[in-house]
Protein backbone atom coordinates (compact mmCIF):
# COMPACT_ATOMS: atom_id res chain seq x y z
CA UNK A 1 0.00 0.00 0.00
CA UNK A 2 1.14 3.26 -0.47
CA UNK A 3 2.95 4.62 2.67
CA UNK A 4 0.85 6.90 5.51
CA UNK A 5 2.56 9.92 4.69
CA UNK A 6 1.12 10.17 0.84
CA UNK A 7 1.28 9.45 -2.77
CA UNK A 8 4.42 7.89 -4.74
CA UNK A 9 5.44 9.40 -7.42
CA UNK A 10 7.88 8.01 -9.90
CA UNK A 11 9.22 10.83 -11.92
CA UNK A 12 11.83 10.92 -14.53
CA UNK A 13 14.08 13.47 -14.40
CA UNK A 14 17.82 14.75 -15.98
CA UNK A 15 20.51 13.25 -13.72
CA UNK A 16 24.17 12.97 -15.62
CA UNK A 17 22.20 12.13 -19.07
CA UNK A 18 20.33 9.15 -17.51
CA UNK A 19 16.78 7.74 -17.18
CA UNK A 20 16.52 8.05 -13.41
CA UNK A 21 13.69 7.78 -10.72
CA UNK A 22 12.51 9.22 -7.60
CA UNK A 23 13.17 7.00 -4.16
CA UNK A 24 10.76 4.92 -4.12
CA UNK A 25 10.90 2.81 0.01
CA UNK A 26 12.95 -0.14 -0.31
CA UNK A 27 10.77 -2.48 1.17
CA UNK A 28 8.49 -2.08 -2.06
CA UNK A 29 11.47 -2.73 -4.66
CA UNK A 30 12.06 -6.70 -5.87
CA UNK A 31 9.58 -7.91 -3.05
CA UNK A 32 8.39 -10.71 -5.82
CA UNK A 33 7.57 -11.03 -9.26
CA UNK A 34 5.09 -8.38 -10.54
CA UNK A 35 3.03 -8.27 -13.43
CA UNK A 36 1.76 -5.15 -15.41
CA UNK A 37 -1.69 -5.55 -16.91
CA UNK A 38 -2.29 -2.03 -19.18
CA UNK A 39 -5.44 -1.21 -21.28
CA UNK A 40 -4.11 0.01 -24.89
CA UNK A 41 -5.83 2.50 -26.82
CA UNK A 42 -3.95 4.21 -30.07
CA UNK A 43 -0.99 5.43 -27.89
CA UNK A 44 1.66 2.79 -27.33
CA UNK A 45 3.58 4.77 -25.37
CA UNK A 46 1.35 4.64 -22.75
CA UNK A 47 2.16 0.82 -22.14
CA UNK A 48 5.94 0.76 -22.80
CA UNK A 49 6.50 4.57 -20.33
CA UNK A 50 4.39 3.20 -17.62
CA UNK A 51 6.47 -0.17 -17.79
CA UNK A 52 9.86 1.78 -18.03
CA UNK A 53 8.98 3.82 -15.04
CA UNK A 54 8.19 0.78 -12.87
CA UNK A 55 11.48 -1.55 -14.01
CA UNK A 56 13.20 2.61 -13.26
CA UNK A 57 11.78 2.35 -10.01
CA UNK A 58 13.12 -1.16 -9.09
CA UNK A 59 9.68 -3.33 -9.57
CA UNK A 60 10.44 -6.52 -11.04
CA UNK A 61 7.99 -7.31 -13.94
CA UNK A 62 8.03 -10.31 -15.69
CA UNK A 63 5.05 -10.19 -18.26
CA UNK A 64 2.94 -7.01 -19.54
CA UNK A 65 -0.51 -7.65 -20.58
CA UNK A 66 -1.92 -5.85 -22.92
CA UNK A 67 -5.74 -5.42 -23.26
CA UNK A 68 -7.18 -4.31 -26.57
CA UNK A 69 -10.15 -4.38 -29.53
CA UNK A 70 -9.98 -4.91 -32.66
CA UNK A 71 -9.98 -1.53 -34.09
CA UNK A 72 -7.33 -0.70 -36.64
CA UNK A 73 -5.71 1.92 -34.74
CA UNK A 74 -5.19 0.03 -31.40
CA UNK A 75 -4.02 -2.74 -33.24
CA UNK A 76 -1.33 -0.69 -34.84
CA UNK A 77 -0.15 0.79 -31.22
CA UNK A 78 -0.17 -3.05 -30.16
CA UNK A 79 1.89 -3.82 -32.87
CA UNK A 80 4.05 -0.79 -32.08
CA UNK A 81 4.49 -2.15 -28.56
CA UNK A 82 5.14 -5.92 -30.40
CA UNK A 83 8.12 -4.36 -32.19
CA UNK A 84 9.87 -3.02 -29.23
CA UNK A 85 9.83 -6.39 -27.49
CA UNK A 86 11.23 -8.11 -30.45
CA UNK A 87 14.06 -5.68 -30.13
CA UNK A 88 15.04 -6.80 -26.94
CA UNK A 89 14.03 -3.56 -25.15
CA UNK A 90 12.54 -5.64 -22.09
CA UNK A 91 14.80 -8.31 -21.95
CA UNK A 92 13.37 -10.96 -19.15
CA UNK A 93 9.96 -9.54 -19.42
CA UNK A 94 7.06 -11.34 -21.75
CA UNK A 95 4.59 -9.53 -23.70
CA UNK A 96 1.07 -10.75 -24.33
CA UNK A 97 -1.50 -9.27 -26.02
CA UNK A 98 -5.23 -10.18 -24.78
CA UNK A 99 -8.47 -9.16 -26.95
CA UNK A 100 -11.37 -8.30 -25.35
CA UNK A 101 -14.04 -11.32 -27.12
CA UNK A 102 -17.09 -12.47 -26.77
CA UNK A 103 -19.38 -15.32 -28.35
CA UNK A 104 -19.44 -12.73 -31.18
CA UNK A 105 -16.08 -11.97 -31.90
CA UNK A 106 -13.15 -9.81 -30.55
CA UNK A 107 -14.78 -6.55 -29.68
CA UNK A 108 -14.12 -3.09 -31.14
CA UNK A 109 -15.90 -1.17 -29.12
CA UNK A 110 -18.31 -1.01 -25.99
CA UNK A 111 -21.48 -0.40 -27.05
CA UNK A 112 -23.92 -3.26 -25.86
CA UNK A 113 -24.20 -5.08 -22.72
CA UNK A 114 -22.70 -8.30 -24.28
CA UNK A 115 -19.25 -6.09 -24.97
CA UNK A 116 -19.10 -4.58 -21.74
CA UNK A 117 -19.65 -8.08 -19.72
CA UNK A 118 -16.59 -9.11 -22.53
CA UNK A 119 -14.47 -6.31 -21.18
CA UNK A 120 -14.99 -7.02 -17.30
CA UNK A 121 -14.67 -10.65 -17.95
CA UNK A 122 -11.61 -10.38 -19.70
CA UNK A 123 -10.18 -7.80 -16.74
CA UNK A 124 -11.22 -9.98 -14.12
CA UNK A 125 -9.85 -13.17 -15.49
CA UNK A 126 -6.39 -11.81 -16.41
CA UNK A 127 -6.14 -9.85 -12.74
CA UNK A 128 -7.33 -13.22 -10.81
CA UNK A 129 -5.09 -15.50 -12.67
CA UNK A 130 -1.89 -12.77 -11.80
CA UNK A 131 -3.63 -13.09 -7.98
CA UNK A 132 -3.71 -16.74 -7.78
CA UNK A 133 0.03 -17.20 -9.11
CA UNK A 134 1.41 -14.77 -6.18
CA UNK A 135 2.40 -12.10 -8.48
CA UNK A 136 1.91 -8.29 -7.62
CA UNK A 137 -0.34 -6.35 -10.09
CA UNK A 138 0.30 -3.17 -11.67
CA UNK A 139 -2.76 -2.18 -13.23
CA UNK A 140 -2.86 0.73 -16.43
CA UNK A 141 -5.47 2.36 -16.58
CA UNK A 142 -4.70 5.56 -18.51
CA UNK A 143 -4.83 3.70 -22.19
CA UNK A 144 -7.64 2.93 -24.07
CA UNK A 145 -11.48 3.78 -23.95
CA UNK A 146 -12.72 5.24 -20.14
CA UNK A 147 -14.85 2.71 -19.53
CA UNK A 148 -11.68 0.50 -19.86
CA UNK A 149 -10.32 2.34 -17.01
CA UNK A 150 -13.82 2.38 -15.01
CA UNK A 151 -14.08 -1.10 -15.70
CA UNK A 152 -10.69 -1.83 -14.28
CA UNK A 153 -11.26 -0.25 -10.97
CA UNK A 154 -14.19 -2.40 -10.69
CA UNK A 155 -11.98 -5.17 -11.17
CA UNK A 156 -9.69 -3.60 -8.70
CA UNK A 157 -11.90 -3.29 -5.94
CA UNK A 158 -12.85 -7.09 -6.24
CA UNK A 159 -9.50 -8.63 -6.56
CA UNK A 160 -6.39 -6.56 -5.27
CA UNK A 161 -4.36 -7.33 -2.60
CA UNK A 162 -2.82 -4.42 -0.34
CA UNK A 163 0.65 -4.77 -2.61
CA UNK A 164 -1.26 -4.11 -5.72
CA UNK A 165 -1.56 -0.78 -7.42
CA UNK A 166 -3.89 0.70 -9.91
CA UNK A 167 -1.60 3.69 -11.93
CA UNK A 168 -2.88 6.74 -13.98
CA UNK A 169 0.29 8.08 -15.86
CA UNK A 170 1.00 11.70 -16.21
CA UNK A 171 3.17 13.23 -19.26
CA UNK A 172 3.88 16.74 -19.01
CA UNK A 173 3.59 18.90 -22.26
CA UNK A 174 1.79 15.68 -24.12
CA UNK A 175 -0.91 15.88 -26.14
CA UNK A 176 -2.88 13.39 -28.05
CA UNK A 177 -1.54 13.94 -31.67
CA UNK A 178 1.89 14.54 -30.77
CA UNK A 179 4.73 13.50 -32.15
CA UNK A 180 5.07 9.76 -30.75
CA UNK A 181 7.83 8.76 -28.09
CA UNK A 182 7.98 5.31 -26.77
CA UNK A 183 10.73 5.97 -24.41
CA UNK A 184 10.95 9.74 -23.12
CA UNK A 185 13.83 11.51 -23.21
CA UNK A 186 16.42 12.98 -19.96
CA UNK A 187 14.87 16.35 -18.83
CA UNK A 188 10.79 15.19 -19.82
CA UNK A 189 8.82 15.19 -16.85
CA UNK A 190 6.20 11.77 -16.34
CA UNK A 191 4.69 10.86 -13.40
CA UNK A 192 2.75 7.77 -12.29
CA UNK A 193 -0.13 8.42 -9.54
CA UNK A 194 -1.35 5.51 -7.85
CA UNK A 195 -5.46 5.55 -8.06
CA UNK A 196 -6.85 4.83 -4.41
CA UNK A 197 -8.58 1.07 -4.23
CA UNK A 198 -11.32 0.40 -1.44
CA UNK A 199 -10.19 -3.33 -1.27
CA UNK A 200 -12.18 -5.77 -0.95
CA UNK A 201 -9.52 -7.93 0.73
CA UNK A 202 -9.80 -5.73 3.84
CA UNK A 203 -13.04 -8.30 4.40
CA UNK A 204 -11.13 -11.84 4.46
CA UNK A 205 -13.83 -14.19 3.96
CA UNK A 206 -15.47 -12.35 1.31
CA UNK A 207 -11.96 -11.93 -0.73
CA UNK A 208 -11.37 -15.59 -0.69
CA UNK A 209 -15.52 -16.18 -1.95
CA UNK A 210 -14.58 -13.69 -4.55
CA UNK A 211 -11.53 -14.80 -5.61
CA UNK A 212 -13.19 -18.55 -5.96
CA UNK A 213 -15.91 -16.97 -8.15
CA UNK A 214 -14.84 -17.94 -12.13
CA UNK A 215 -17.09 -15.02 -13.60
CA UNK A 216 -17.65 -11.30 -12.61
CA UNK A 217 -21.01 -12.03 -13.45
CA UNK A 218 -21.72 -14.88 -10.51
CA UNK A 219 -19.40 -11.97 -8.21
CA UNK A 220 -22.33 -9.37 -9.15
CA UNK A 221 -25.08 -11.28 -8.51
CA UNK A 222 -23.21 -13.31 -5.15
CA UNK A 223 -22.81 -9.63 -3.94
CA UNK A 224 -26.42 -8.62 -4.70
CA UNK A 225 -27.62 -11.68 -2.49
CA UNK A 226 -25.70 -10.62 0.63
CA UNK A 227 -26.33 -7.02 -0.17
CA UNK A 228 -30.09 -8.16 0.09
CA UNK A 229 -29.42 -10.18 3.29
CA UNK A 230 -28.08 -7.53 4.96
CA UNK A 231 -30.86 -5.28 3.97
CA UNK A 232 -33.76 -7.24 4.92
CA UNK A 233 -31.64 -8.39 8.50
CA UNK A 234 -31.82 -4.73 9.37
CA UNK A 235 -35.36 -4.44 8.49
CA UNK A 236 -36.08 -7.23 10.82
CA UNK A 237 -34.20 -5.54 13.71
CA UNK A 238 -36.66 -2.57 13.39
CA UNK A 239 -39.90 -4.67 12.77
CA UNK A 240 -38.84 -7.04 15.86
CA UNK A 241 -36.78 -4.68 18.13
CA UNK A 242 -37.95 -0.91 17.10
CA UNK A 243 -41.77 -1.81 17.35
CA UNK A 244 -44.13 -2.55 19.89
CA UNK A 245 -46.11 -6.07 18.88
CA UNK A 246 -49.41 -3.64 18.41
CA UNK A 247 -47.55 -1.49 15.77
CA UNK A 248 -45.98 -4.30 14.17
CA UNK A 249 -49.63 -5.22 13.27
CA UNK A 250 -50.67 -2.20 11.71
CA UNK A 251 -47.50 -1.30 9.84
CA UNK A 252 -47.77 -5.56 8.47
CA UNK A 253 -51.53 -3.83 7.20
CA UNK A 254 -50.22 -0.37 5.98
CA UNK A 255 -48.09 -2.15 3.50
CA UNK A 256 -50.51 -4.26 2.15
CA UNK A 257 -52.25 -1.35 0.97
CA UNK A 258 -54.79 -0.53 3.89
CA UNK A 259 -55.84 2.66 4.92
CA UNK A 260 -56.26 3.76 8.33
CA UNK A 261 -60.11 2.80 8.70
CA UNK A 262 -59.17 -0.61 6.91
CA UNK A 263 -56.68 -1.25 9.39
CA UNK A 264 -58.79 -0.17 12.54
CA UNK A 265 -61.30 -2.64 11.22
CA UNK A 266 -58.98 -5.37 10.84
CA UNK A 267 -57.54 -5.08 14.00
CA UNK A 268 -60.94 -3.92 16.36
CA UNK A 269 -59.42 -0.46 17.14
CA UNK A 270 -60.02 3.35 16.39
CA UNK A 271 -59.30 4.89 13.63
CA UNK A 272 -57.80 7.44 15.60
CA UNK A 273 -55.61 4.73 17.66
CA UNK A 274 -53.88 3.87 14.67
CA UNK A 275 -53.45 7.03 13.09
CA UNK A 276 -51.49 7.54 16.72
CA UNK A 277 -50.10 4.54 16.51
CA UNK A 278 -48.71 5.07 13.21
CA UNK A 279 -47.12 8.88 14.16
CA UNK A 280 -45.30 6.81 16.72
CA UNK A 281 -43.68 4.73 14.01
CA UNK A 282 -42.46 7.32 11.77
CA UNK A 283 -40.85 8.99 14.16
CA UNK A 284 -39.25 5.68 15.30
CA UNK A 285 -38.44 5.34 11.54
CA UNK A 286 -37.17 8.69 10.78
CA UNK A 287 -34.11 8.03 14.06
CA UNK A 288 -33.92 4.00 11.87
CA UNK A 289 -33.04 5.98 8.79
CA UNK A 290 -30.74 8.69 10.64
CA UNK A 291 -32.67 11.57 10.16
CA UNK A 292 -33.14 12.16 6.40
CA UNK A 293 -34.12 15.34 4.71
CA UNK A 294 -37.79 15.22 3.32
CA UNK A 295 -40.97 13.39 5.02
CA UNK A 296 -41.01 10.08 6.59
CA UNK A 297 -44.71 9.50 5.90
CA UNK A 298 -46.89 6.18 5.11
CA UNK A 299 -45.17 6.79 1.58
CA UNK A 300 -41.62 6.06 3.07
CA UNK A 301 -42.74 3.54 5.17
CA UNK A 302 -44.07 1.31 2.87
CA UNK A 303 -41.59 2.18 -0.15
CA UNK A 304 -38.84 0.59 3.08
CA UNK A 305 -41.34 -2.26 4.14
CA UNK A 306 -43.62 -3.41 1.88
CA UNK A 307 -40.88 -6.16 0.27
CA UNK A 308 -40.19 -7.13 3.58
CA UNK A 309 -43.80 -8.04 4.07
CA UNK A 310 -43.93 -9.40 0.88
CA UNK A 311 -40.52 -11.92 1.64
CA UNK A 312 -41.98 -13.00 5.10
CA UNK A 313 -44.82 -14.58 3.51
CA UNK A 314 -43.20 -16.81 0.35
Amino acid sequence: MPPADGIIILSIEKEGGNLSTLPIPSEKRNRRPAILVATLGVEPQVVTITLDMLLAGGWTISETVVICTKTPRVQEALRVIEEEFRRAAYPGVQLRAVPVASAEGMAGDFCTDEEMHSLLRTLYVEIRRARQTGYVVHLCVSGGRKVMGIMGMVVAQLLFGPEDYVWHLVTEGWQPGAARRLHLPPGQGVRLVPVPVLRWSEAGALMQTVAELNDPAEVVAWHEKISRAGQVKRQREFIERWLTRAEREVVRLACRGLDNAAIAGALFKREQTVANQLRGVYDKLREWLGYPEGNVDRHRLIAEFAPYFTLMKT
